[in-house]
């Protein structure tokens, strides 16, 4: 006897889509690797003539989607950042934390004040905001750098055209010929934990919030100028993103924050700065009510030990 292929609605399940990665599925019903699709799921012991009451139809879409509302928007981060500046790195920090939404934890370091402020920063590592600023302290670390690094112009343009990797080949040999005419000179990083506090209490832990701020310094200072104005229209093109606060003293200093969702514990926000041939790109998370002002301040701080010929104040 000639078996027929179950009718989807007569069993209650639902085919596999012929390409998952097109599609986005909540967590909720997110399933590991999928099976190789074409064949045929075991047929249920008995016909499904009957409708049966005991297979139980997958549940609805809920709005778990909000446990990665956050992790989307680094995504977009991420996306921009790749095809705008390729320093992806300090979302990459945000994408990658902890997002539970029942109860966040972090797990803060510890301050450390050891040799390795010794030798102060030289050159464009300089121009960052010290720790102990206003009770700034070392935050997370960014990716594989630790919470602070300086890489040089090779090593920069490298990590820039590493974070291409995720664009069609055409697209990205076309970034990377960019990447070289507009000879990156090096980058900086370091995150921020905005209290030391926050390692011994936890009352001040649910208060505190990170900040990583990336100096990319390129010898192209259109190029700068245009990465920065870029990232800013395309996210307020979106028009799905909140407005964050102004930068006094700096006009073209945009941020932007996720669409508002009373369900999600935690919150984020990205802004995007150019001081003379030096992009700014600064990424804070944190619970809510996330300190949009203290970003703010530090933002401004930052911006202002830039000189116009990029040098640090």
């Amino acid at each position: 006897m000639n078996e027929q292929p179950a009718n989807p609605s007569d069993t209650g399940t639902v085919p596999a889509p012929a390409t998952p990665e097109s599609t986005v599925t909540p967590e909720s019903t997110v399933t590991p690797e999928p099976t190789v699709t074409g064949v045929p799921e075991p047929a249920a012991p008995e016909p499904s003539a009957e409708p049966g009451p005991s297979a139980p139809e997958p549940a609805p879409a809920r709005k778990r989607v909000r446990r990665g509302r956050v992790a989307a928007v680094a995504g977009a981060v991420l996306l921009v950042g790749a095809v705008v500046a390729g320093s992806a790195y300090t979302v990459v920090t945000v994408q990658d934390a902890d997002r539970d939404p029942g109860a966040p934890t972090w797990t803060f370091p510890k301050a450390a004040h050891d040799a390795r402020t010794a030798k102060g920063p030289a050159g464009l590592a300089a121009m960052l905001v010290p720790y102990g600023t206003d009770g700034w302290s070392r935050g997370p670390d960014i990716a594989e750098f630790g919470n602070e690094a300086s890489l040089s112009g090779p090593e920069a343009a490298a990590l820039r055209k590493e974070s291409l990797r995720e664009l069609p080949r055409t697209q990205r040999r076309q970034m990377e010929k960019s990447i070289d005419k507009q000879h990156t000179k090096g980058i900086a990083m370091r995150s921020y934990l905005s209290t030391d506090n926050a390692t011994d209490s936890t009352l001040y832990a649910d208060r505190a919030f990170t900040v990583s701020i990336e100096l990319a310094q390129i010898e192209d200072r259109s190029a700068v100028r245009n990465m920065s104005t870029f990232q800013n229209e395309f996210f307020d093109a979106l028009k799905i993103f909140r407005a964050g606060p102004k930068i006094e003293g700096h006009k073209n200093a945009k941020c932007f924050l996720p669409p508002k969702d009373k369900k999600e514990k935690l919150d984020a926000m990205v802004c995007s700065a150019y001081q003379g041939d030096v992009l700014v790109s600064a990424t804070a998370y944190g619970a809510k009510p996330l300190n949009t002002k203290g970003v703010a301040m530090l933002l401004r701080e930052q911006l202002d030990r830039i000189a116009e010929p990029g040098e640090a104040v």
